[in-house]
């Protein structure tokens, strides 16, 4: 009677918790999107309007007339380019680091690893030296070449997590069989580390999306990218709330579909290796 009774008490306790993680969630979301509708004397009222409140077309100016279809676009281009690039590199980079032997693999990898820990700050100034003597400031490739590079040693840190769940003998096995590299990659590899991959994928894509440092200081207004394009609503004669609220709402839309599309992969991509036995 008594576990019947810690049962109950502890499983309300977590759905209790679960519903205000939801909620916590959820409610900067719904709010966005409310005030997304709404004009400036409902936003600034003195009690917040929930319902009932007359609907204002905040989405016509920025996209129709501000051109900021043009930054989704560039958004958009520069996270799938920096997938494009990171995940093929990252794959055949933990395969080797999976797979052979290489002198000084371990400080090789942890090297890789710790400049994904530095700050975009520490970077930004030799970067921007670079970009603008290679002449790709203003230039959706800058961003693709400096997201790829942050981004590459996560991917292959999550990626050599799943090739490493593939058994050696599979390999073998396939070598034996006449496979080429490529065919083993393809055919073998390819298939078992799709978590891992699907996982990577996903994260290098979100990260690329959200980045606002970079793309503030390597862009003009050719390549100017959705997150940058929101501080220009903060004005000298004040914020433009209906209007960022309307294009913050429109550019969740590509990271919600892309996790949405992949997310039975991101589980399984984060935790494989991390039991073995």
């Amino acid at each position: 009677m008594r576990k019947t009774k810690r049962k109950l008490v502890f499983d309300a306790l977590f759905y209790l918790v679960v519903i205000l993680m939801v909620v916590a969630i959820l409610f900067p979301i719904l709010w966005t999107a409310e005030t997304s509708l709404k004009g400036k004397q409902s936003i600034f009222a003195s009690s917040p309007q929930w319902w009932g409140f007359p609907i204002e077309n905040n989405y016509y100016r920025p996209f129709v007339v501000e051109g900021y279809f043009r930054m989704l676009w560039n958004s958009i281009f520069t996270a799938v380019g920096s997938v494009i690039v990171t995940v093929p590199l990252a794959f055949l980079a933990a395969y080797a680091f999976s797979r052979y032997r290489i002198f000084g693999a371990p400080t090789i990898y942890f090297w890789s690893l710790t400049c994904r820990m530095g700050p975009e700050a520490a970077f930004i100034i030799p970067y921007y030296l670079m970009i603008n003597r290679l002449g790709l400031y203003d230039n959706d490739l800058s961003l693709i070449l400096c997201y790829s590079l942050f981004n590459l040693p996560l991917a292959i840190w999550l990626m050599k997590s799943g090739i490493d769940a593939v058994p050696r003998a599979m390999d073998e096995a396939a070598l034996v069989d006449g496979c080429s590299i490529y065919k083993l990659l393809r055919y073998v590899v390819l298939p078992m580390a799709t978590p891992s991959i699907a996982a990577a994928s996903i994260l290098v894509f979100v990260f690329s999306w959200n980045e606002y440092l970079l793309a503030s200081v390597l862009t003009g207004l050719r390549a100017r990218t959705i997150t940058v394009g929101l501080q220009a609503f903060i004005t000298t004669i004040g914020i433009r709330w209906g209007e960022m609220a309307a294009v913050s709402m429109v550019a969740l839309i590509p990271t919600v579909v892309m996790v949405a599309a992949l997310q039975k992969y991101i589980v399984a991509g984060l935790t494989l290796g991390a039991v073995k036995g």
